[in-house]
């Protein structure tokens, strides 16, 4: 019996994270032998590297910007023709109601929808290690799945059918991780002010809190909360307060008090007036500055001084 055809991938939205998986998918596509990935974004251009890798410009794969990004790429997706028993896989992160709505306009049209938002930032989606959460019919997301887990992410959670459940569990955990700059951005502040040292507390967290709280503190202590003068951010501010407010949103919704995101908000907005002043972008930690001057100190770390002196 014939080899069935092989599965055509495409990649739609080459934003910094968006690029950065997408390379990972068309590097593995042609370690494999495998049909080069066909891409699409606003800006062509963007897609150069993935030129140089051997993708060609067309669709499937998402990672755009906001709601109605994602809205209106999918649309143009559906009325493009038929899409009858095709995948669309929607990386951003959006509304859950957003969702909702996008997947029965896919499934009315035919195709299959899985959400499938990533948690990490620029850096974990060039190495290929974000996490990804993925919500959808499960036929699908069994013929997507090996070029998910080792190739763009480094693990994969199944959340559920409907895939408005992913970006709940998404939502989720954008308020724990706001959350958490916020408390070591606070920690920080209390171990400079008391003569604490930060590389002790730094270790601290990294020993009895793992990992990913680590790597925040970095953030902070390292002055990638505030990039260097033309450097884009890690993790924007602007997304961050998105994201937040999505969360915000649906607690409002369910009517629940999320005040550790309140705090978390009004400290990132402060933030963005400062960066808008000063013309920098910001980084979403960037409310480690906030909490700096709030308690007195500038909002640039000794270690934010010197870099940008050296330069």
């Amino acid at each position: 019996m014939a080899d069935p055809t092989p599965l055509r991938l495409g990649w739609i939205g080459l934003g910094s994270m968006g690029l950065a998986m997408a390379q990972n998918i068309q590097k593995h596509l042609y370690e494999n032998n495998l049909p080069a990935l066909r891409y699409s974004n606003r800006t062509l251009s963007r897609g150069e590297p993935l030129e140089g890798l051997g993708g060609v410009p067309d669709v499937i794969f998402i990672s755009v910007s906001d709601d109605l990004a994602s809205k209106t790429v999918i649309e143009g997706i559906l009325s493009s023709g038929s899409v009858t028993s095709k995948i669309i896989l929607d990386t951003t992160t959006v509304h859950p109601d957003t969702t909702s709505s996008v997947s029965i306009q896919v499934q009315e049209a035919g195709a299959l929808f899985i959400a499938g938002p990533v948690f990490g930032a620029t850096p974990l989606a060039q190495a290929g290690k974000v996490l990804m959460a993925v919500a959808g019919p499960p036929q699908a997301i069994k013929i997507v799945s090996p070029f998910l887990k080792g190739v763009i992410a480094r693990n994969v959670i199944e959340v559920d059918s409907d895939p408005s459940k992913a970006l709940l569990l998404k939502t989720t955990s954008n308020f724990i991780t706001a959350g958490l700059m916020f408390l070591l951005s606070e920690a920080h502040v209390l171990a400079e002010k008391s003569g604490l040292a930060a590389t002790v507390l730094e270790c601290l967290t990294e020993e009895n809190f793992g990992a990913y709280a680590h790597g925040v503190s970095q953030r902070l202590t390292t002055g990638a909360y505030y990039p260097a003068e033309g450097k884009a951010p890690s993790s924007g501010l602007e997304l961050g307060i998105k994201d937040v407010g999505i969360g915000m949103g649906v607690a409002k919704g369910v009517s629940v008090e999320l005040k550790v995101g309140q705090l978390s908000m009004r400290a990132m907005e402060e933030a963005k007036v400062f960066g808008d002043e000063k013309g920098r972008k910001m980084d979403s930690s960037s409310v480690y500055g906030v909490v700096r001057q709030r308690a007195g100190l500038d909002f640039e770390s000794e270690s934010v001084k010197k870099r940008d002196a050296e330069q």
